[in-house]
């Protein structure tokens, strides 16, 4: 075999290896990355709201041995614990040899998803149909949400405080429902408009139902019918709807995709495929040097304000709570705390190449995507992580052989989108991004690698040693 040439050395030594990630592990690795994947589409099969999320992780920490945080007490060197914040937000503490004083190590994911939400009076009769009346949730394409099956999820609070669980259309033998769309052939001025325009918000209604209740002669018979149903199995009234939060979300179960079943559509990869991986790295934290703390939130595709969402304080209330017990000022923590938000970027789709700056986005298989700064225009609303720490996160991934790439969110006036890096910053933390590339973000049917889950849970395992 001849020698290389030395322009082929200089490129080899000089140029970004942008190789595919299937090229550059060997077939145990890729086995590893396969097996890991099998367990999320299991978790984001449950998972398919935020508070079913919280539940299943809060299960699985539990058989890893995590307890509930008790605030004053003792904790050492490799003690697990856990803080739940109202079932729709979930903090995971492996304690560090060096305990926070040192500052803590944060992995922070949002496991919220566009959606439909039900309104908080959402039933009504129309021409012999019953719907539901429904407020989206996040940034979608509300053409995208027709005339798809959707399942429903959520929690009813019924006069009294009793709580029902709301969980129907997910398996093969129960109802779904759908929001219709209109015929091809009536659609002429339909499609005259704007993408914004073809759907409005005020048209996702939710169709569930059509037969009447029988043998009576009043009015809204089908609407009655339905409530009585819902009477029936779940023992809730009309007015229950108005201290209830209900999810309409598709129903579509996590499949393989591809010939090579190399990749992963589900709904809900924003940003759950991020939250596994940062959940699974907590679970397997024995005792590291410093504390470790993951963070599935809440309420990000909103902004996240709330008490579940990044911009409260609860995450900064815990960490104060550990320093507290070791004597320490929790500025003083916070100071020397780092963390990785763990969130999605958009992977470049060649069939639409013109939204995107191939040099600097993200590429499905390359591994898992470090995103400097997001924001929009000229960096409005954004961390843009410093070259210190950018740096220090390289040599990370670099010497745990982790195979990672650089992304932008599109061309530089394209749009744009924020991540929780921003809230955590303000708080004196070095913080970055770093996350999986996602086909199709915001859609109901979202794609991912299962090589680049399987490294963004390689980067929190290597983050948190």
């Amino acid at each position: 075999m001849s020698e290389k040439s030395l322009a082929a050395q200089l490129k080899e030594e000089l140029f970004i290896n942008r190789k595919n990630g299937a090229l550059l592990m060997s077939d145990e690795e890729i086995r590893k990355a396969d097996e890991f994947s099998e367990g999320y589409k299991r978790f984001i099969n449950i998972g398919k709201t935020e508070r079913l999320c919280v539940k299943e992780a809060i299960r699985l920490a539990k058989e890893n041995g995590f307890e509930e945080f008790v605030p004053g007490k003792k904790y050492n060197a490799g003690d697990r614990v856990y803080v739940n914040n109202r079932g729709k937000a979930l903090m995971l503490a492996v304690m560090g040899k060096k305990g926070v004083k040192e500052g803590v190590k944060l992995a922070i994911a949002h496991v919220d998803s566009p959606r439909l939400d039900l309104k908080p009076n959402p039933m009504y009769e129309a021409s012999d149909l019953a719907l539901f009346k429904t407020h989206y949730y996040g940034g979608i394409k509300k053409y995208q949400w027709t005339a798809i099956p959707l399942a429903l999820h959520g929690t009813v609070l019924c006069k009294g405080g009793r709580m029902v669980d709301v969980s129907i259309g997910e398996n093969e033998d129960e109802p779904c429902f759908c929001v219709t769309d209109l015929l091809p052939h009536l659609g002429r001025e339909q499609m005259q408009k704007t993408g914004s325009k073809i759907i409005e918000g005020e048209n996702l209604n939710i169709l569930i139902g059509s037969r009447p209740f029988r043998d009576d002669k009043e009015s809204e018979l089908v609407k009655l019918n339905i409530l009585k149903i819902l009477k029936d199995k779940y023992n809730i009234k009309e007015c229950d709807f108005l201290t209830s939060e209900l999810e309409a979300v598709p129903a579509f179960k996590a499949r393989d995709i591809g010939f090579d079943r190399s990749m992963i559509g589900a709904y809900g990869h924003d940003d759950r495929v991020c939250a596994y991986p940062a959940l699974m790295a907590a679970l397997g934290a024995k005792t590291p040097e410093n504390t470790v703390i993951s963070v599935l939130t809440d309420k990000e595709e909103t902004g996240s304000d709330g008490n579940t969402g990044m911009q409260s304080k609860y995450m900064m209330f815990f960490i104060k709570d550990l320093a507290m017990a070791e004597g320490c000022e929790v500025h003083h923590v916070l100071h020397k705390s780092k963390c990785l938000s763990a969130d999605v970027n958009a992977a470049f789709d060649p069939t639409y190449s013109s939204a995107y700056e191939a040099n600097n986005s993200s590429y499905i298989n390359n591994g898992v995507v470090i995103t400097k700064y997001t924001g929009s225009g000229g960096k409005g609303g954004t961390n843009d992580a410093s070259a210190e720490f950018m740096s220090e996160i390289r040599e990370m991934l670099d010497n745990g052989k982790v195979i990672w790439q650089i992304g932008e969110l599109g061309k530089v006036d394209g749009g744009g989108g924020g991540t929780i890096a921003k809230y955590v910053a303000n708080l004196d933390v070095d913080t970055v991004d770093l996350g999986v590339p996602v086909l199709s973000m915001h859609a109901p049917y979202e794609i991912i690698s299962k090589i680049d889950i399987y490294m963004a849970f390689r980067a929190f395992e290597e983050f948190y040693k």
